[in-house]
C-alpha cells in the first residue's frame, strides 16, 4: 500500500490521464447500455409461419403442423416445439438452448423447412417469421389524412410508410394492421377458375429476341401486363356462338378489399397502423430514436 501510495504521488500525471480515461471510458459504455422498459429472457426460438387458406384448424393440425413438427425433430439443441393451428393458418415454433446462435438456428430450421415443402398441400409456403420477440414491438403508429379512405391509407402503409421504416438499422420488421387491403375482384356467371386463369393468361409480357436494322439491334418485346380495369375488362374468357365473351359481360369490376376480422381503431375513427419490431438483442432505446428521426421524413414525402 506504501508503494502505491508512493507511485501515485510521484506520477501524478499519469494517474490523472489513467483516472479521465477510466472515467471517458464509463460515460461511453454507459451511452451505450441497451435500455428497455423490461429485461428481455425470451429463449432462443425460431417460428415457422404457414399460409393454408380455405383449410379448417383440424386439416391445418394434420396436413400442415404434423409434418412441420415431424421434420424439425432431431435437430442440433433443440429443445421443443410449440404448435398453433388456426383457420387457414399454422404457427410453429421451434425452441433451442440458450447457448445457440440465432441465425444459426435459422438457417437449421430452413433446411428443414426446404424439405418439409414436399409433403405440404399444393399452394402452402412455410416462411420464418422475423428475429424478434414478444417484447420487440418498440413502436406503434396510426395514418391519417382527411379524404382518405381506409384503402388509401393502408394502401400507403404497405407500399411506402412500412418499406422505408424496415431500412432503419436495428429494425427487423413492421407489421401492417387496420384499413381495408386490396384483393380481388367480384365476379360472376362463369366459374371463377376459368376468370382466374383467362386473366393469368392476359396478364404478361413476351419477350421476342432482337432484330437488327443497319448497325442497330431493336429489341422484340410483346407487352400484355394489365395497368388498369378497363384493361382487365376487355380480356376475353370464353365465345358464345362466335362472340367473344370478355370479362367486363360477366362481372362487376372495382377494386375491392379482403375479407377483415378487425380493425385499428384511434380515439373511436378507424385509421391504418403499424408496429415497428425490434431485432432481437438490439437496443431499443436508440433504434427508437432512429425511427421517430425517420418518421419525420416520412410525413414530408407523403400525400397531403
Amino acid at each position: 500500500m506504501k508503494r502505491l501510495v508512493e507511485f501515485t504521488l510521484r506520477h501524478r500525471l499519469i494517474v490523472l490521464f489513467v483516472a479521465l480515461f477510466i472515467v471517458g471510458f464509463g460515460i461511453w459504455a454507459f451511452r451505450g447500455i441497451s435500455i428497455d422498459a423490461f429485461p428481455d429472457v425470451t429463449n432462443v426460438q425460431v417460428q415457422v409461419l404457414s399460409k393454408a387458406p380455405g383449410m379448417s384448424p383440424l386439416e391445418v393440425e394434420r396436413a400442415v403442423t404434423v409434418p412441420i413438427e415431424f421434420q424439425m425433430t432431431g435437430l442440433p439443441g433443440l429443445v421443443g416445439t410449440r404448435s398453433l393451428s388456426k383457420f387457414g393458418l399454422s404457427l410453429v415454433t421451434v425452441l433451442f438452448e440458450d447457448n445457440v446462435d440465432i441465425y444459426f438456428a435459422r438457417q437449421l430450421v430452413l433446411q428443414r423447412i426446404i424439405e418439409a415443402e414436399q409433403a405440404l398441400p399444393k399452394g402452402v409456403e412455410p416462411t420464418m417469421a422475423p428475429i424478434s420477440t414478444g417484447l420487440g414491438e418498440i413502436y406503434h403508429y396510426t395514418l391519417e389524412g382527411e379524404g382518405k379512405s381506409l384503402m388509401e391509407l393502408r394502401t400507403i402503409q404497405d407500399w411506402s410508410v412500412r418499406r422505408l421504416l424496415r431500412k432503419v438499422a436495428g429494425v427487423t420488421d413492421v407489421n401492417s394492421f387496420g384499413g381495408e387491403v386490396k384483393d380481388r375482384l367480384l365476379k360472376y356467371g362463369l366459374t371463377l377458375r376459368q376468370v382466374f386463369q383467362a386473366v393469368a393468361n392476359n396478364n404478361a409480357n413476351a419477350g421476342g429476341s432482337f432484330m437488327n436494322v443497319g448497325g442497330e439491334q431493336y429489341i422484340i418485346r410483346g407487352l400484355g401486363l394489365l395497368k388498369s380495369l378497363d384493361d382487365i375488362g376487355s380480356i376475353v374468357v370464353t365465345a358464345h356462338q362466335g362472340t367473344p365473351v370478355f370479362v367486363r359481360d360477366i362481372a362487376e369490376l372495382r377494386i375491392g378489399p379482403a375479407i377483415r376480422q378487425g380493425a385499428a381503431v384511434k380515439n373511436g375513427k378507424e385509421s391504418a397502423a403499424g408496429i415497428v419490431l425490434l431485432t432481437k438483442g438490439g437496443n431499443s432505446r436508440d433504434v427508437v430514436e432512429r425511427v421517430k428521426a425517420r418518421v419525420r421524413e416520412i410525413a414530408s414525402s407523403l400525400p397531403e
